[in-house]
């Protein structure tokens, strides 16, 4: 806590906050969900021992909810062996074992994550077990005209990038470099708009209107901070210096359709140049719903290859409406294997690396980066460009806290700013009250004249701000 800014944090006991609302009607509903799918996987197990533990599990989950809903005090976490369980609760202590609607937010829902996984850590047969996975595999199948609209352009790409043909002039290539570098960035932004831990009820339909081609240019006028042209020219600058290595790390948020466009994003970056190696990393363990574990990455490969047999077999919910999945062309199941062919041979050849880190699921902001992960901060200042992907990391960026909104973003991420040795990109859909980089006025404009208190414009991932900071300069 010693090395946060000292800007106020963003709070559950402030009802105009989005926090206030996440505690009250987000969490239970992801907790009841947990307990929904445990409850399903225990009634399908015949080993008596691991039932008795789904069992116990699904008590777990039953008694935290009501703590939750109940305001009661957080209890120190049961000791699971994880290197965190120690920070986790000395920090509960510094904060006096504050109750549920009485904390700061980012701490809070940390926390909450954090406990759920000592349910499973704790037990013998359900280590390892991912209780959100079901949900991000559905969302990833509802993605589908997204997912293979994409991965036709995608192996057409790579075929125009593999030829280099051009006869255009060194300035108008560049410039076509900039806006294809752009276009994926931002299919990169509005991917996270599929995030599972605020899509509590969402349809199917829903879930497609936040995804393809024609919804990316709608929104573009929806980026409220956008220093894209920013960021392209420094990692161009490094591409020209003639810099043999020239690596860029990409700080994951959520798997399924958002994983697949970060994958899209970083053989992009690869086949273009402008990276020689992407260091991708993942979470740990389950958390925040929907974000990438490393099995997630197996997992996606896996669907790309089979794709006719994921797409094509009935779902949970097809097979209760009584509908058949519409049957994959061979031209898009050739896609797909294509796209598999490309992104596993990347990985095999060591251009892309996963790197998980029990950091980025400890409780505290970046601004501790320094000081608790000294490692990962000096590992990090290897990379020409850190992408955070995502509303969690951006939180943790700027400390989840009440900023003025025309803050710069060089000074909200305290010591990854300016001098740091690192260049960090944020890519966000705006879904917590948090928010830097603004011109005066636009808060209000986009508040427009609401009197609530809240800012209610920056919940639901209708606007977004990609905001870029050169430590390197």
């Amino acid at each position: 806590m010693e090395y946060d800014t000292r800007t106020p944090p963003s709070h559950t006991s402030d009802k105009t906050s989005f926090g206030f609302v996440s505690a009250r009607d987000r969490w239970p509903v992801i907790i009841t969900g947990a307990i929904d799918d445990v409850h399903r996987a225990t009634s399908k197990e015949t080993i008596p021992e691991k039932q008795e533990e789904g069992k116990r599990i699904t008590q777990g989950l039953a008694t935290l909810k009501y703590e939750l809903q109940h305001n009661r005090q957080m209890m120190p976490l049961p000791d699971d062996g994880g290197p965190d369980i120690a920070g986790y609760n000395h920090e509960l202590e510094q904060r006096g074992n504050p109750n549920w609607f009485n904390v700061s937010w980012l701490f809070s829902e940390c926390y909450l994550y954090r406990r759920v996984h000592t349910l499973f850590s704790l037990s013998k047969h359900w280590k390892g077990y991912d209780v959100f996975s079901k949900q991000k595999m559905s969302t990833f199948r509802s993605s589908r005209p997204a997912v293979l609209e994409l991965a036709a352009r995608y192996n057409d790409l790579t075929r125009q990038l593999q030829l280099n043909d051009s006869s255009a002039s060194e300035e108008e290539c560049e410039k076509a470099e900039e806006l294809l570098f752009t276009e994926m960035c931002e299919i990169c932004l509005w991917g996270n708009a599929t995030d599972l831990s605020l899509l509590t009820n969402l349809t199917y339909d829903d879930i497609q209107k936040l995804q393809g081609s024609e919804s990316r240019k709608a929104n573009e006028k929806n980026i409220v901070v956008n220093d894209l042209p920013a960021a392209f020219a420094a990692v161009k600058r490094v591409q020209k210096s003639g810099k043999q290595e020239r690596r860029v790390d990409i700080v994951l948020d959520n798997a399924g359709f958002e994983l697949f466009v970060d994958l899209v994003l970083t053989g992009y970056l690869l086949q273009s140049g402008l990276a020689t190696q992407i260091v991708l990393h993942p979470k740990n363990m389950p958390w925040f719903v929907s974000d990438v574990v490393p099995k997630d990455f197996s997992d996606l490969l896996n669907v790309l290859v089979s794709a006719k047999s994921f797409y094509e077999t009935p779902s949970e919910d097809d097979q209760s409406n009584g509908t058949t999945p519409k049957p994959l062309s061979d031209k898009e199941d050739e896609a797909m294997k294509q796209l598999f062919s490309n992104w596993s041979s990347l990985y095999a050849s060591g251009k892309i690396l996963l790197r998980p880190n029990v950091f980025w699921t400890e409780a505290g902001s970046y601004w501790r980066m320094l000081y608790t992960a000294p490692s990962l901060f000096s590992d990090l200042h290897q990379s020409e460009l850190v992408i955070h992907k995502g509303d969690l990391n951006y939180r943790k960026l700027t400390g989840d806290a009440m900023w003025d909104p025309t803050t710069p973003f060089t000074e909200a991420i305290g010591p990854l700013g300016p001098g740091s040795g690192m260049r960090t990109l944020a890519l966000r859909t705006c879904k917590a009250d948090v928010v830097v980089g603004l011109p005066a006025g636009e808060d209000e404009r986009l508040r427009d004249g609401d009197e609530s208190g809240c800012r209610k414009w920056a919940w639901s991932g209708k606007y977004a701000v990609v905001s870029f900071c050169d430590g390197k300069a």
